[in-house]
């Protein structure tokens, strides 16, 4: 094993290895494949930090390849989705070298990325020892890329998730046997949770405490929304009746027709209740969704089936979101944190996932538009990746995610979170609740310098 650049042998060229390209202080190879990445790289550690999610359950399954194709050792730690979020934002504001690969949470993307907190990866695309041109960023589908970038069009990361929601319901047979459907407005979701409620020992309906995630698409649907007018115009509108009435309509589905417990839930909690059969509907990314079919553990593989999130009285706005892979500002093995998004993120490791596990969430063009995925996606008969491409088309067409990319919406989210959990728990009613969030979301706002139309 070669072990410094200095010294390039015959039989290193032959193996198509040649002398390293420097960038940015970092020595890169060319040409530039994973494989001859080894003779720089061999002996180092990296270490990467996301939310949990069954595609880093699936992606550890291949560091032993990637470890033996680089010589780069990946320690790879995930956290609930707050806890995640709490500790990289702390890391990253300090400039800290602890990470050298994280997940870009679509909801901090505008922050960390605006305050110069994670590495501009242009550096590394631009330059062909670094990227070869069959890597093909511009596979990527753009709408899983708009928030991973800046206004100028840099690239910060590159999507391993596009979320897209969509319903699940894990005992379908007890809504048939209630002789109903699956729902399709919320009038007609709380109508089968009054059918099925505690059949055969199953809670209606499930979620997790990410509210400001879990509630927005039930917000909108009943015509509220958190923003006046964003990205422009970020004054809250939190306080009004459509807001109040749609918390209190969600409080109520939760602590009414969930399982003991479902205010506490964690993204993973909420799903194993319902792949262990002790809870029937969820409306939740997909991603989440689909291991109720695939996962090892499922009880409830004959009996799940998949719909298109209800409407409500003024419209359908299922969550649509991306998560990507990037580098801290802080990092000091940049080049090899690079290899491993690289790898990663490669079609034909994408490509696998889907093929042997059936993740479902991918962001490359080529994948979502093949045969394995449609295949993949084909659960107990029906094909999900239909409702996928068609969450993803919504989303883009009106624009209306847009209130979760701007820097602020992280603080915007806590108080939502406090306010869903009041009304729950009957500490305050919903216009209560809910003005009190306004009000701390227009004090944290106008503390971080925002012009607000009050």
């Amino acid at each position: 094993m070669i072990r410094s650049s200095s010294r390039v042998t015959r039989r290193t060229l032959l193996k198509g290895t040649v002398a390293a390209t420097v960038l940015g202080g970092t020595a890169i190879y060319a040409p530039a494949v994973v494989g001859q990445a080894k003779s720089r790289y061999a002996g180092t550690k990296i270490n990467g930090a996301a939310f949990q999610s069954t595609f880093f359950e699936y992606l550890k399954n291949y560091f032993p390849e990637f470890k033996d194709k680089t010589g780069i050792e990946v320690q790879f730690d995930t956290q609930a989705f707050p806890v995640y979020n709490q500790r990289t934002d702390l890391e990253l504001s300090t400039k800290g070298s602890a990470l050298d690969v994280i997940n870009v949470t679509f909801i901090y993307s505008g922050r960390w990325i605006g305050a110069g907190w994670v590495t501009n990866l242009d550096q590394f695309l631009k330059d062909p020892n670094a990227t070869p041109p069959d890597w093909d960023p511009g596979d990527f589908v753009a709408g899983a890329q708009s928030s991973l970038q800046d206004a100028k069009g840099s690239t910060y990361g590159f999507g391993w998730e596009a979320g897209a929601m969509i319903m699940a319901a894990s005992r379908a047979d007890l809504i048939e046997k209630a002789g109903l459907k699956l729902p399709t407005t919320f009038d007609e979701l709380v109508k089968v949770c009054d059918a099925v409620h505690n059949k055969d020992g199953v809670a209606a309906f499930t979620a997790d405490k990410l509210h400001h995630w879990n509630w927005i698409p039930y917000l909108m649907g009943m015509g509220g929304k958190v923003f006046k007018d964003p990205p422009g115009n970020l004054t809250p509108v939190l306080d009004t009746p459509e807001a109040a009435k749609s918390a209190q309509w969600y409080a109520d589905l939760l602590t009414k027709y969930g399982p003991q417990g479902v205010l506490s839930y964690s993204d993973d909690q909420s799903m194993r209740s319902q792949i262990a059969g002790r809870a029937n509907i969820r409306t939740q990314a997909i991603t989440w969704l689909v291991p109720l079919y695939k996962h090892a553990d499922s009880t409830v593989k004959s009996t799940v089936r998949y719909g298109l999130m209800p409407a409500g009285p003024s419209g359908n706005f299922p969550g649509s979101n991306s998560h990507g892979f990037g580098i801290p500002e802080g990092s000091k093995k940049k080049g090899a944190a690079w290899e491993f998004i690289k790898w990663a993120l490669s079609k034909e490791m994408l490509q696998r996932i889907v093929k042997e596990h059936g993740y479902p969430s991918i962001c490359r063009r080529s994948v979502i538009t093949s045969p394995t995925f449609k295949e993949a996606l084909t659960l107990n008969g029906q094909d999900v990746s239909a409702l996928y491409l068609q969450v993803l088309e919504l989303g883009g067409k009106s624009g209306y995610m847009k209130y979760r990319t701007v820097p602020v919406y992280p603080q915007v989210g806590d108080k939502i979170n406090r306010a869903i959990e009041a009304i729950a728990t009957k500490q305050a009613d919903a216009p209560t609740a809910l003005k009190q969030a306004q009000a701390q979301a227009v004090e944290d706002l106008k503390k971080a310098g925002v012009k607000l139309d009050l």
